[in-house]
């Protein structure tokens, strides 16, 4: 068996406050907590320069956008990755002129800013009012060839949909990663989407014969809306699953940093025996390209 090719990565989570010196410290903490327990490619929470902001429409809250071009916290993460030969997904809200983005800029090993994906999926319901402060990405689904693999990121959202996950594998990417802020649900205090959330995931890494690493927060935000205060608890369990869906990693609601190594060599090899990508029929799933299913030719 084809092997060697080994790679260790991590998820982290933690409760933020709405600081962002301190949430970016605290990024940092774990991210150096990672790599001493030998993690290359390490995943921060989506978001995590502040509370969850996206419980209310408010004007003012498009204050906390910047742009990628020297965006503090992004040069802070390279300076680290830089410093820890280590690469890092970081999220963050962007200013792009007069468009805003939910977008994540993936920083290579040697602190390269290997470029940009903005969330393709954007939700819109009570406590995740996404749409009012995001358009819609417009980079389509990337892989970002770094020192250690070629990944695929997508955004919370994202995570839910079967053809980014795929779209990304098909471009070459070996592990997927999906930085997160889920949690309760305000209109429903019994819904609760945590084992949902994580299967769906399982079935991306099962169905594309990757590694799908998931970071998500923790705590209890209260964001003053423009109806009264919104409360969401987030309710981590980020996880690490292996190629085929096995949950080789999982946390709880506490802080925590998650590690798990793979052989991408020996995964690859699997992969392609599995032959789901040999079967695949392109030229049957015209009927993806709708949105009511309808006969496209008609």
């Amino acid at each position: 068996m084809v092997g060697g090719r080994i790679v260790i990565v991590s998820a982290l989570q933690f409760a933020c406050s709405d600081d962002v010196s301190k949430n970016v410290d605290a990024a940092e903490r774990l991210v150096r907590a990672a790599h001493k327990d030998g993690a290359k490619i390490i995943l921060i929470q989506e978001l995590f320069e502040g509370y969850y902001f996206c419980q209310a429409q408010r004007e003012d809250f498009f204050l906390r956008a910047k742009p990628c071009k020297e965006h503090p916290t992004i040069m802070r993460m390279q300076n680290l990755a830089k410093e820890l030969e280590v690469v890092i997904p970081v999220s963050f809200f962007e200013e792009a002129n007069n468009a805003h983005y939910n977008s994540v800029a993936v920083i290579d090993a040697d602190g390269t800013n290997l470029g940009l994906y903005r969330k393709s999926h954007i939700p819109d319901g009570l406590g995740y009012q996404e749409k009012f402060y995001f358009n819609p990405g417009d980079t389509g689904f990337k892989v970002f060839l770094t020192k250690y693999a070629k990944i695929g990121v997508g955004i919370c959202w994202d995570q839910w949909f079967p053809e980014a996950a795929r779209a990304m594998v098909l471009q070459g990417a070996e592990i997927l990663f999906y930085p997160t802020a889920i949690g309760s649900e305000p209109q429903d205090d019994g819904l609760d989407s945590r084992d949902h959330w994580r299967r769906v995931m399982q079935g991306h890494a099962g169905a594309n014969l990757v590694p799908v690493v998931a970071s998500n927060r923790i705590g209890k935000e209260i964001i003053q809306t423009e109806h009264g205060k919104s409360e969401i608890t987030f309710y981590g369990n980020s996880f690490i699953a292996g190629p085929t869906g096995e949950i080789v990693a999982v946390a709880d609601d506490k802080e925590a940093v998650l590690v798990a190594e793979f052989d991408l060599d020996k995964i690859k090899s699997k992969r392609y025996g599995w032959g789901v990508f040999r079967d695949r029929r392109p030229d049957l799933y015209k009927v993806l390209l709708t949105l009511d299913g309808s006969n496209i030719s008609l």
